[in-house]
C-alpha cells in the first residue's frame, strides 16, 4: 500500500502547525521530503509511529530554513541510531547541486564530530540535476528545477505503482517551464499561502506564493484527479479545511485535499 504521510502543512511563519514536509510510504520505507525548520519534526514522527530505521530516502528542496533545518536532526538522530548499531543500511540526502555544500556545512558547525565524520560513509548527500531521475524505493523519481525567483529548488514527479503519476512543485506557483515534467499528473502537490480573500492580509504575491483559487486553477488547467494544498498561514487552523474546501471547489472539479499535519493519505 502506498500512502503520503503529512508530517507539517504550514508556511514558514506558522507557529501552530509544522512546516510543510511529507513523505511517501512504500511497504514499510519512506522517501522523506523536506524535514521543516526544526526539532518538532522528531514529534511528529513519534506520533505518527514513523521509525528512524525505515527513512533511508530524504529529498531537501531547497535552502529556506522552514525547510532544511529539520534535515540537521534528522542527520543527528538517524546518527546516533548508527552509532548505536540500529540502523541497518545508509542515510541518502539528495538535493541540488548547489545545496549540497549548505547542507555539510550546516552540520559541521551544528553537530558533534562524531555524526559529521559519517557523512562520506554512512550518510551520503547525493547532488541531483534538472531532469535527472534516481531509484528510491523501487520508484523512478525525476528531479526538476521549479525555476524559483527567490533561492533555487527543485521538485520532483514519479509514477506510483497503480499507475497514476504524482508530482511535487515545491513552495512556489507553478510555472509552465516544467510542464513537460508534470504532464499527466493525477496527484498534485501544491502550495498554497491563503484564501483568495485574504490575500490583501497576507500579501501572497509580494512572496511570490499562491492563493487557494490561484492553486485550483492549475490544478483544473493540468486536469489532475487529486490537489492537496498545503504551505498556508495557519491564523485560523481550525476553520482551514473547510475554508479552503469552499473557496477552492468552484474552481477544481477533482478531489480538493486540504491536510492537518499528521494525516496520512491513501494514494489509490
Amino acid at each position: 500500500m502506498e500512502q503520503l504521510y503529512v508530517f507539517g502543512t504550514g508556511n514558514a511563519a506558522a507557529t501552530r502547525c509544522y512546516n510543510t514536509c511529507f513523505a511517501i510510504k512504500k511497504d514499510e520505507d519512506y522517501f522523506m521530503i523536506d524535514a521543516g525548520g526544526g526539532n518538532g519534526i522528531l514529534s511528529i514522527l513519534n506520533d505518527m509511529k514513523v521509525d528512524l530505521s525505515h527513512i533511508h530516502h530524504i529529498f531537501a528542496t531547497h535552502e529556506h530554513t522552514d525547510h532544511i533545518l529539520g534535515i540537521i536532526w534528522m542527520v543527528r538522530f538517524i546518527g546516533t541510531r548508527i552509532k548505536s548499531g540500529n540502523y541497518e543500511g545508509d542515510l541518502n540526502i539528495y538535493s541540488h547541486k548547489n545545496l549540497v555544500s549548505v547542507i555539510d556545512t550546516l552540520c559541521r558547525l551544528t553537530l558533534q564530530k562524531k555524526f559529521y565524520e559519517l557523512i562520506g560513509t554512512r550518510i551520503h548527500l547525493i547532488p541531483v540535476e534538472n531532469g535527472e531521475t534516481r531509484s528510491i524505493l523501487g520508484y523512478d523519481i525525476t528531479f526538476f528545477d521549479i525555476h524559483s525567483t527567490k533561492a533555487e529548488q527543485y521538485g520532483f514527479t514519479t509514477v506510483l505503482n497503480n499507475g497514476k503519476r504524482l508530482s511535487f512543485f515545491g513552495d512556489e506557483p507553478y510555472n509552465p517551464k516544467y510542464a513537460g515534467f508534470v504532464a499527466g499528473s493525477s496527484w498534485l502537490l501544491h502550495e498554497t499561502f491563503c484564501l483568495y480573500r485574504d490575500r490583501e492580509v497576507f500579501k501572497p504575491y509580494e512572496k511570490h506564493h499562491s492563493t487557494v483559487a490561484d492553486a485550483c486553477r492549475v490544478g483544473e488547467e493540468l486536469k489532475a484527479d487529486h490537489l492537496i494544498l498545503w504551505h498556508t498561514e495557519d491564523k485560523n487552523l481550525e476553520n482551514r479545511k473547510e475554508l479552503y474546501t469552499t473557496e477552492g471547489s468552484p474552481f477544481f472539479s477533482g478531489e480538493l485535499l486540504i491536510p492537518e499535519d499528521r494525516e496520512i493519505i491513501k494514494l489509490s
